[in-house]
This record gives C-alpha cells, structure tokens and sequence, in this order.
C-alpha cells in the first residue's frame, strides 16, 4: 500500500502530501540549524494502520477457509467491507497536500510506482517458479494481486487536484464509481475497476478534517461501535446464502458478478454506506496512545506487500488442504498465525532489509531543483 499504507512512515508534515505504501524518521523532519519544536506523530493513524493491515492478512488467510465455515464466510464478508475503506480513507486523509508539484511527483514515483514495478515483476516470477504456471505473463498493465493497491494510489494522487478543485468531490467520485459497475468493457487494464469503485474512499479522506477524526475518538462512538459491529456481523451471517459478498470487493461489474445492470449503482451506493458506516465504528475503536504496536503502523506498506508472498507460497504448496485446518481450532490457528506473519513483516528491521525495493534512492533519476539549495539554506535559518 504505497506512501499512504506508509504514510504514517514519515513525520506529520510529509504526511500531509504523501501509504501501501512513505518513511521518514520523525527527527528527520528537523530542517538542519532549527531550533523549532519537533511535530509529534499521531498515533491514532499508525495504530490503525497496524490494526488494518491485520485484518487485511487475516481476511487473505480466510479465503481458502470459506466454503467450509459460515461463520468464517461471515467473518470475511464483514472485515472486507470496512478494512479497504479505511486504508482508501487514510490515504486520501493524507494526500491533501498533493499538488502535483515536482517534489511530489517525484515522491509519488519514488514511493508508488518504483514498488510497484518492483512488486509487480517479484509477484509474477513467484507464480511462475514457485505457483508452477511459467507460462504466466509479465505485465506491468494488469496488476497481481495486493498491487491494485499502489496502481489506485498512482492514480488516485494524480487525480487529487481536480478532487480538491470541483464543488462536489464525493458526488462526483460515487458518479463514476457507480458508472464503472455498468462496463465491463474496463477489463484488467490497471485494475481501473477496483480503481474506480474504492475511489469514493479516498475522495472522503480528502475531504475530512483533523476534527472529524476527533468526533470518532469521543467515548459515545466508542460504546456504540460495539452494538452496530455486533448487528453487521450478524446481518452478515444471515446474508451469506442471499447475497453475493463479492460486491465488497469492488473488483466487478454488475454483469460479471451475474445481475442485472441497474444493481450496480445501487449496490454501489448500498455498500458505500455500510462500508462508511463501519469504517466510523473502526476509527472508534481505534486506540489513541502510543502502544507497543504503535510503532509497527510506520511499516504496514511493507507488511501489505511482503505477507503476500507468504500467502501465495501456503496457496501454491497447497497447505490449506489440510483437513484440520478447516476445522474450528485450525481456522483459530491460521488466523493467529496470519497476524503474527504480518506483525513481523512490519518491523523495523525488516523495513531496514527491504528499504531498497519499498523506499529507493532515485535522486540520481531527477534533475536537481536549482533554486533548492537557496531555499534550503533560508528554511535552516528560520
């Protein structure tokens, strides 16, 4: 998940422009010669972060699991409605500075699309090698996998100044979500699909405010997240025989997922709501302090990314075909065994390993701003 799924990796003032997912230290953000106070991190986000992308790897876990388990088909139906959407949101909460500067675009290709690239080829010679399908193609326009994820952000960015431009943003981004359920015609080119239709996610974090975040912090969103989590999954359970759950995944057509074209807008409007709706009630229960897992919230793009393999390795040896497995304790075992995975692809020595594919130095690939040294020079002296 790209600067955004990482956006908590940098100091407040970059995130504010930048996960997915990217990272900088907090004393980094430091010019060189101030004497100013250092801005503190919001844990807030990077424990929703961390908290997310749990889910995000618990969800993956589940799907071999789900033709044997209603509950887990319910469990899945329900954490696939709300954890996307909150990474779109926290992505567009944190993309309000893009203005398609030079600087930002070069963090914008530093961040998205060298990783994706990277990831992109690192995912197709794994299916290759090791899912025994060589005759798997290598394509940069059809992603793979978990980088949908860093192609929306590339794309959603870039679009950020007309969001921030137009009069009614979210309006017009659920227009052309809801129009992108009537084409199947979109294909896989970029996955502009799923581009499309999680697009009103990141367009509502563009538009909230430090105190929007503020109302879902307050004890009474707390304690009311508890019954209205506890009805969605029971409403879940009840509609898994008479509903498609795959509406949730935003990866479809109407007439791909076998209904009739005007369910498409409809459902787009109907899933948007539950899907905000629960996305509040996240955000509630989301704690405010600085925890141990606090600081793993700075390494979730690299969790996103590096857990996949772990989970296409498991798919391709064919582990989830053991019987006890999809027996209760074993559903128990998987999903433990999935967080812990991606708890510890989110720590900091493995970000420090794999820097290199996830956060590149490509300064040597842009011409050097002239005016920067001045600039930098008159920013120490302030």
């Amino acid at each position: 998940m790209s600067d955004n799924l990482r956006s908590a990796n940098r100091a407040p003032e970059r995130q504010a422009q930048a996960l997915p997912a990217r990272t900088r230290s907090p004393a980094s953000s430091v010019t060189a010669g101030a004497a100013q106070p250092m801005k503190q991190r919001d844990a807030f986000f990077d424990n929703a972060k961390y908290l997310a992308i749990v889910l995000v790897a618990a969800g993956h876990a589940w799907e071999p699991l789900r033709a044997d388990s209603r509950t887990v088909t319910a469990l899945y139906m329900l954490v696939y409605a709300f954890h996307m959407p909150a990474f779109s949101v926290i992505s567009g909460y944190f993309s309000r500075g893009f203005d398609a500067s030079p600087e930002k675009i070069k963090r914008l290709v530093t961040g998205v699309v060298v990783p994706y690239v990277i990831f992109e080829v690192a995912y197709s010679l794994f299916k290759k090698w090791i899912g025994n399908d060589p005759d798997h193609p290598i394509s940069l326009l059809d992603p793979l996998y978990l980088t949908w994820f860093l192609c929306a952000l590339f794309i959603w960015r870039l679009t950020t100044p007309i969001w921030k431009a137009v009069r009614w943003p979210l309006p017009l981004a659920l227009a052309c979500a809801m129009l992108a359920t009537l084409s199947p015609s979109i294909g896989n080119n970029l996955d502009l699909q799923r581009v499309l239709q999680f697009l009103p996610y990141f367009v509502l974090g563009l538009c909230l405010r430090p105190e929007h975040f503020q109302l879902v912090r307050r004890r009474e969103a707390r304690v009311l997240a508890v019954p209205v989590f506890a009805c969605a999954l029971a409403l879940a359970y009840w509609a898994i025989p008479r509903m498609n759950y795959a509406w949730f995944s935003h990866s479809d057509s109407a007439q791909e997922l076998a209904a009739p074209s005007w369910y498409g807008p409809v459902m787009t409007l109907a899933t948007f709501g539950c899907s905000l709706v629960l996305v509040t009630c996240f955000f509630a229960w989301v704690p405010r302090r600085k925890l141990w897992f606090t600081v793993l919230g700075t390494g979730t793009l690299y969790g996103y990314l590096l857990h996949g393999f772990v989970m296409k390795g498991a798919e391709y040896s064919n582990w989830f075909d053991l019987a006890w497995l999809h027996q209760p304790l074993g559903a128990i075992a998987v999903t433990l065994l999935a967080a812990s995975v991606v708890t510890a692809l989110c720590t900091p020595p493995v970000q420090r390993a794999f820097r290199f594919a996830m956060e590149p130095k490509t300064a040597w690939a842009f011409r050097r701003d002239p005016i920067a040294p001045a600039r930098d020079r008159i920013t120490a002296r302030t």
